[in-house]
């Protein structure tokens, strides 16, 4: 009898026919939510441009990337991989600072550097030491794995910078408002973890199981998404606060 390895399979290959498909018309069922929010906020006398910009965005951004992961996927090269996650990382670190008020000097690069380096380390642990692709470059595996990573390091680092930013507006001293915004980044990761298998099955497993994934194999790769996700977004925070309690102390000291 013949062993398939379960690092060598990859849940995202599944016959078309197990793919239940999706209609326009249906499709558009699924703003009906969004809706009720709006209707909410425009109720509370909250303005709901920036929901409608979001999903405008939403929308475009994601029919847009379908196009441009086909070209990517049939491509199969090192140089336009390495351009994708170019290109991933410069936006992340970009939205990561959205919610300041005011950037100070070096903030982008401090952002920068913190999804960078958290980013690429635990991608290159789970590309070659989890799932082990034929070729590190692997579109259908890179690129996925690395964009649900570069987006947890943003939202982390996005957290921590608005509570640090808010404590040491407050009079917090900078290691204290590093605390405060480390445990206040890892909130929404930790109250994933808690949650998963009681509350909600996470999205990767949801898509894979609604493939026809076998329940014990989405898990296992669910299993690996949560600690990569938890493991980046800890890292770039922390990686962002300590730099920027640097730079306070320094300017302290001037």
């Amino acid at each position: 009898m013949r062993v398939v390895s379960w690092r060598r399979f990859q849940p995202w290959v599944v016959p078309e026919h197990r793919v239940i498909p999706i209609s326009l018309p249906h499709l558009a069922l699924s703003f009906l939510p969004l809706v009720a929010v709006a209707v909410v906020l425009w109720r509370w006398s909250i303005p709901t441009r920036t929901l409608g910009w979001a999903t405008l965005r939403m929308v475009l951004q994601l029919f847009l990337i379908g196009y441009v992961l086909t070209f990517v996927f049939d491509a199969e090269h090192p140089l336009v991989v390495v351009v994708v996650l170019g290109v991933m990382l410069t936006a992340s670190s970009l939205i990561a600072l959205r919610p300041l008020e005011r950037r100070r000097p070096g903030q982008y690069r401090r952002a920068f550097l913190a999804i960078a380096g958290a980013g690429f380390a635990t991608l290159a642990v789970v590309i070659a030491g989890v799932l082990d692709p034929p070729s590190w470059f692997e579109p259908r595996t890179l690129v996925p794995i690395a964009g649900m990573i570069f987006s947890n390091a943003m939202n982390a680092v996005s957290l921590a910078a608005e509570r640090y930013a808010q404590a040491r507006s407050h009079g917090a001293a900078p290691l204290v408002a590093r605390r405060e915004a480390l445990e206040t980044a890892l909130i929404p990761m930790l109250n994933s973890f808690f949650a998963v298998g009681l509350v909600a099955l996470p999205g990767m497993m949801t898509g894979q199981i609604l493939s026809g994934v076998a329940p014990h194999l989405a898990v296992r790769y669910q299993v690996m998404v949560m600690c990569m996700t938890l493991g980046a977004a800890g890292l770039a925070a922390a990686g962002y606060l300590a730099q920027e309690a640097r730079a306070d102390a320094d300017e302290g000291a001037g």
